[in-house]
């Protein structure tokens, strides 16, 4: 028996965490990817470099993001 306290996480405890952490990461990457986090983002920009300013609420944000898409699609497919 090795001598291991029950505070140390044994070989399946760590492939779970990092199966987990990635899980984590991928959510992230496809949802910044597909644009879902950008209001959350529009905010604590606005806050950190505009604190006087007041945000749009977040369905003028959409509003206004979607408005700006359809004027200048840029390089999107559709």
């Amino acid at each position: 028996m090795t001598n291991m306290d029950a505070t140390t996480p044994g070989p399946l405890q760590r492939v779970g965490a990092r199966v987990v952490r990635a899980g984590r990461g991928i959510r992230w990457y496809v949802t910044t990817l597909m644009g879902d986090r950008a209001y959350d983002v529009y905010v604590a920009h606005l806050k950190a470099q505009h604190p006087d300013a007041t945000p749009l609420t977040e369905r003028q944000f959409w509003r206004q993001r979607t408005a700006e898409q359809d004027a200048n699609p840029g390089a999107r497919c559709c």
